[in-house]
């Protein structure tokens, strides 16, 4: 692989008269990207701070960091990282990261290197040139391989002067601002305010830049895609993606109840926690609404039964999520769906009480519908006071296309369900969040709520993963949860507009969580729609329905969280939002090359490349030290990875192995 290294250390003479006089210097080194992954340190560091110890400079610490161009997460480091004695930083990093410190700090700041001019392609106009546009930050380094930044405060003269210059003809600035670009500051008046303010502004003329070597040719490539990401990742919160919605193919189709399965599976298994017990054998006569399972443990659910008809077993099945077996009850149905006793409408809905909401939650097995199945009253039974209830409306994910629809043809029902969970809670306000690409749900919405003060929609951009809970959370309400919090943490409960529907439906109805709706899309889908389905209903049936060659790559849930199957006769339950037919992979990946394209659009500002290597040599310490726990496996790291690496694979293996340390 060839080695796109964009800078080495200086000549030890000139690092040496750079240090002179300086004492509690804090040497501070990024990780070399644009080169083949390597989890060993680099060493510049350590040669830098052995070079200025045996000079007789102190040195106040020492860091080495990923991307250090990558402006939001540098500034936490150094926040962090810096004593109030460091009166020096000296940078090992290209251009771009000496002047990203420079920006965060009023101390002095250094560059200990040079950039490296290295294209490979001998023999064409090219040869020489360096791939600096390729980083974390539109301000490009030019690889001009001469760097001006101890002259002028970390300020490139090259790149933040619209005309480049170091020397030459310039008729000065215009009341700040550049003489040809009328939009841009000059970036002289930066550098001698700088100066100015570090009092270092005598440093040009005891030092003046020499005239820039011309003959070199400035590269200035970056991707138009990864650009436009760039410009819009820090637009509601940190990181994500704005991938093909591709929801054209379902959004204009209206739900549409999907027959019932001859044979439903139905796993006592689809919630967080204990899985439930169960409560029949084979050979039981059962009805639609009997509970079948029951809920073992304050984090468990209960388990009822979609169809009426006769138990032919209790044993184990494939489950569609865990792939593996589960013990599950298999229900022959006689058609008839009667109806049980205790599915019957609540009379005396107004008298509620909160207490008595959640119990009729849990009764109902209500679990999360957003994919996590998280029981619904262990969400709603909270030590700490929640003052809001946000109803997650977003549905990010490409191709999905059902929450959307039951907020168009449920309208009062999410509406309805939201009320109770405001009371169950005592939440003051609920906010119903939906993204912009949803216009028709969310005039729905706003006056079905035209005369609920305590009730918000809010219309926010659509941007993706923005329906992960803390990125809601900031989205909507500007809170941040804290690392290895939950929302209850920041007094916010946070339920999927389908779950609330389901708490409605609870309550008026008196019908437990027998079904949901799930989309099939795809671009191999012949018949894609929406539909309304009975939990335990198998995936084969759906597949054939819809016409959907079992040849193709299905996914159960959206193309970037789902879950890929092989086993079409696992069935559909309370967490399965969509069955996706997506495309083959076309080629095999290749060798990380650390370009940190993950790391950008990480929305839980991880480190995603290190994941697939220490998996690799079985360092689970080493995932857990970068914090594993805390992906929201998102997915955004597998779609713009270059290498076409499957993170999330690793990152998912290296989640079970961290939890048995």
């Amino acid at each position: 692989m060839e080695d796109y290294t964009k800078f080495k250390l200086k000549d030890k003479n000139e690092l040496v008269s750079l240090m002179e006089g300086k004492n509690c210097l804090f040497i501070l080194a990024c990780n070399k990207c644009f080169k083949e992954f390597s989890a060993s340190p680099e060493p510049e560091c350590g040669e830098l701070k052995e070079l200025a110890e045996s000079h007789g400079c102190q040195v106040a610490g020492y860091l080495s960091v990923d991307f250090l161009c990558n402006s939001h997460l540098t500034s936490k480091t150094l926040d962090k990282a810096l004593s109030a004695q460091v009166n020096n930083i000296f940078v090992i990093s290209c251009g771009l990261g000496v002047r990203t410190v420079a920006d965060f700090t009023g101390i002095p700041v250094y560059a200990a290197c040079d950039s490296v001019s290295f294209d490979g392609r001998r023999g064409t106009a090219y040869y020489g040139t360096a791939r600096h546009g390729m980083a974390l930050t539109k301000r490009l380094c030019e690889a001009c391989g001469s760097c001006y930044l101890n002259l002028t405060g970390g300020i490139c003269p090259v790149t933040d002067c619209s005309k480049s210059l170091l020397n030459g003809q310039c008729g000065g600035s215009k009341n700040g601002k550049c003489e040809a670009d009328k939009d841009k500051d000059c970036a002289w008046e930066a550098i001698y305010q700088r100066l100015d303010g570090q009092d270092r502004a005598g440093i040009m003329r005891r030092q003046p830049a020499q005239l820039r070597d011309y003959s070199r040719v400035n590269f200035k490539f970056i991707n138009n895609y990864v650009k436009e990401v760039r410009e819009k990742r820090l637009t509601g919160f940190y990181g994500g993606l704005y991938p093909q919605e591709r929801k054209g193919f379902s959004e204009h189709l209206r739900l549409v109840r999907f027959p019932a399965p001859r044979f439903a599976v139905i796993p006592l298994s689809q919630h967080a926690g204990a899985r439930a017990k169960p409560l029949v054998k084979a050979g039981d006569h059962v009805k639609m609404g009997q509970k079948i399972g029951e809920a073992d443990g304050f984090i468990s659910g209960m388990v009822h039964s979609s169809v009426s008809g006769i138990v032919s077993g209790v044993e184990p099945r494939r489950h569609p999520n865990m792939g593996l077996d589960v013990l599950s009850v298999i229900i022959e149905s006689d058609g008839k769906d009667e109806p049980h006793e205790s599915a019957a409408p609540c009379q005396n809905r107004d008298d509620l009480s909160a207490e008595d909401i959640i119990a009729l939650i849990r009764e109902k097995g209500i679990v999360g519908m957003g994919g996590a199945g998280f029981p619904t009253d262990v969400k709603l039974k909270s030590s700490k006071p929640v003052d809001t209830v946000l109803l997650n409306g977003c549905e990010c994910e490409p191709l999905l296309t059902a929450d959307h629809r039951v907020m168009l043809e449920y309208t009062g029902d999410v509406v309805f369900g939201l009320k109770l969970l405001l009371k169950a809670t005592g939440a003051e306000k609920g906010v119903i969040v939906v993204e912009d690409n949803k216009r028709d749900a969310i005039v729905l919405l706003e006056d079905e709520t035209s005369g609920c003060a305590e009730i918000d929609i809010a219309a926010v951009r659509t941007k993706y993963p923005q329906g992960a809970e803390k990125m809601l959370i900031k989205r909507a309400l500007g809170r941040s949860v804290p690392r290895g919090g939950l929302p209850l943490d920041v007094g916010v409960v946070v339920i999927n507009v389908s779950t609330a529907k389901a708490v409605s439906d609870a309550i008026r109805k008196g019908m437990p969580l027998i079904e949901r709706a799930l989309t099939v899309s795809g671009e191999q889908v012949r018949n894609p729609g929406n539909f309304i389905v009975r939990v335990g209903t198998p995936v084969r049936d759906i597949l054939e329905y819809c016409g959907v060659e079992t040849d193709e790559v299905i996914k159960l849930g959206g193309p970037m969280m789902g879950r890929v199957t092989d086993d079409y006769d696992v069935p559909v339950i309370k967490g399965t939002n969509g069955i996706i037919a997506v495309r083959r992979p076309v080629s095999e990946p290749n060798p990380c090359i650390r370009c940190g394209r993950c790391v950008e659009t990480c929305p839980m500002e991880l480190l995603p490349l290190c994941y697939p290597q220490y998996a690799g040599t079985s360092d689970w310490a080493g995932m857990k030290e970068k914090h594993v726990l805390d992906c929201i496996e998102c997915g955004c790291c597998d779609y713009i990875c270059s290498s076409k690496i499957p993170i999330t694979d690793a990152i998912k293996i290296g989640k079970g192995m961290v939890k048995c340390l």
